[in-house]
């Protein structure tokens, strides 16, 4: 149907038409824009954090140290040269392993992740029910798209979730 419905609104004139073949739940799954009525639903994706540092696989830790030490988090991911999240590094793993070894010797491999179409209120839920400060957001492919902090949904401010 989308094929044929792409043709019909290029017929009645309309000069940015898509056949987005993967679908609705893909293009929401990879925080796209919407429009209509759910446009204006929060989710995950409408507040996301991009300022966690992040460290390539082969980075020697003593740099990545410095980065985790200069920003307000306590740790970092580690992402492949696409963005796809390979492991996190958090703090005490970055103070116990030498300097000079690589990110991926240290880190822990495959967080749990969420996609950015889900809605605040199951993400809030998410965080208490599983005693979390932030959750990790993905796109299916796996590539790094941010993270929602519970502090963000609460409404209260102050420093990010170490």
């Amino acid at each position: 149907m989308s094929p044929r419905a792409a043709c019909r609104l290029e017929s009645l004139g309309f000069t940015d038409v898509y056949d987005y073949a993967a679908g609705k739940v893909d293009w929401l799954a990879h925080n796209l824009p919407i429009e209509g009525a759910a446009a204006s639903s929060p989710t995950a994706g409408s507040c996301l954090r991009h300022d966690v540092p992040t460290a390539g696989p082969e980075e020697a830790l003593a740099a990545v140290r410095a980065r985790v030490d200069a920003s307000p988090y306590r740790f970092a991911f580690v992402v492949a040269g696409d963005r796809t999240l390979l492991g996190r590094l958090r703090h005490a793993a970055l103070e116990a392993a030498p300097g000079t070894a690589a990110a991926h010797e240290a880190m822990e491999s495959g967080p749990s992740t969420l996609r950015p179409q889900v809605a605040l209120a199951a993400v809030e839920s998410h965080l208490r029910d599983h005693h979390l400060t932030y959750a990790i957001i993905t796109d299916p492919e796996g590539h790094l798209l941010g993270t929602v902090h519970r502090d963000d949904l609460t409404g209260t401010t102050g420093s990010p979730s170490r």
